[in-house]
C-alpha cells in the first residue's frame, strides 16, 4: 500500500490554487485565440483580443486573470490502495486552499454563514467532492468558480416525455437567461440524468473536461456540437455586446436515471474557466 503525507497534499493544493488563478489551461487558451478568428462582430473581436491580452498580462505579471478568484471547488479521486498519513485528507485540502489564497494574495470571497455573511478571511471552506477509484494514486482537480457565472446556473426537472428536445430547450433557456451576466464567451457544463444533486455535480465537473476530449457516446458529441452552434446563434456575443462567439464549448455528462425523471443541470462558467489538475 502506497502512502502520501498530508504535507505533500497541502503543498500541491496551495500551488494549484495559485496556478489556476493566474493561468488558463492550454485548451482554454487555444479556444480564446480561435474565437478572435471566427467572431463576426468587430466589437466582439476587439473584446476577445482584450481578453487574450489580459490573459497574457496575468501570466507575465502574476496578477489574477479575474478579480473574482472564486470559491475553490476540489475534485479528489482517491485510490482505494492509498494511505494518507499525517492527518485528515479533508483538513489537508482545506489547509492547502487557505495557504494558497493567503500566500498567493488572492481575493477571499467566502463567508462563513450564508445569512450572517461574515468573511472567513482565507477563502475556506472549499467545496470538496470525493470519488473512490482503483489504484494507489490521488488525483486532484482545483477549480476556482466565480459567482457571476455561478449565479446564472440552473436545474430543470423535466418529464421523460420532454425528451431530447426538452433538454435542448432547457440548455438554451439557461444561456439566454444568463445573457451578459455570465461574462461570455462562456463554457457551458451540462449534466443530464441521475437525480437532483447528481446532475448538478455532473454539470460542474463537465467544466473541467478538456475541450478537445470527446464524450464516450456519439450522440452526446452530436448534442454538444448542435448546442454550441445554437448558442452562438443567439447573438449575445463577447461581454454580451453582440456577436457570434457566445460560448467556446458545451461539455455534457450523462448518467442513468429513474423511469419518471429527466433532470438537467446547466452550470455556466465565464471565459475564465479555471482548473488545475495533478496526480500524486
Amino acid at each position: 500500500m502506497r502512502t502520501i503525507h498530508t504535507k505533500e497534499i497541502i503543498r500541491n493544493i496551495k500551488e494549484m490554487c495559485i496556478e489556476a488563478n493566474h493561468f488558463l489551461s492550454e485548451d482554454m487558451e487555444e479556444a480564446l485565440r480561435a474565437g478572435v478568428q471566427v467572431e463576426a462582430s468587430p466589437l466582439g473581436r476587439q473584446i476577445l483580443e482584450q481578453l487574450n491580452e489580459n490573459l497574457m498580462i496575468a501570466g507575465r505579471d502574476q496578477i489574477p486573470i479575474c478579480q473574482d478568484t472564486g470559491m475553490a471547488v476540489v475534485f479528489a479521486e482517491v485510490g482505494q490502495d492509498l494511505r494518507i498519513e499525517g492527518g485528515s485528507l479533508s483538513e489537508a485540502i482545506q489547509e492547502g486552499v487557505r495557504q494558497g489564497y493567503v500566500e498567493g494574495f488572492l481575493r477571499k470571497s467566502v463567508v462563513g454563514d450564508p445569512l450572517i455573511r461574515k468573511n472567513t478571511g482565507d477563502n475556506t471552506p472549499a467545496i470538496i467532492h470525493y470519488d473512490m477509484v482503483e489504484g494507489d494514486e490521488l488525483a486532484l482537480t482545483v477549480a476556482p468558480k466565480g459567482a457571476g457565472s455561478e449565479n446564472m446556473s440552473r436545474i430543470f426537472m423535466l418529464k421523460p416525455a420532454d425528451g431530447i428536445e426538452g433538454v435542448k430547450e432547457a440548455i438554451l433557456t439557461a444561456v439566454k437567461d444568463a445573457g451578459p451576466n455570465a461574462c461570455p464567451p462562456m463554457v457551458v457544463g451540462v449534466g443530464i440524468g441521475g437525480n437532483f444533486e447528481k446532475c448538478a455535480l455532473m454539470a460542474k465537473k463537465a467544466l473541467t473536461r478538456e475541450l478537445h476530449e470527446k464524450p464516450a457516446q456519439a450522440y452526446v458529441e452530436e448534442l454538444e456540437n448542435e448546442m454550441l452552434e445554437k448558442i452562438n446563434r443567439l447573438g449575445i456575443g463577447p461581454a454580451g455586446l453582440g456577436g457570434t462567439v457566445t460560448a467556446l464549448a458545451v461539455n455534457i455528462e450523462t448518467y442513468p436515471t429513474h423511469i419518471a425523471c429527466l433532470p438537467v443541470a446547466v452550470n455556466i462558467c465565464c471565459h475564465v474557466n479555471r482548473h488545475a489538475r495533478r496526480i500524486l
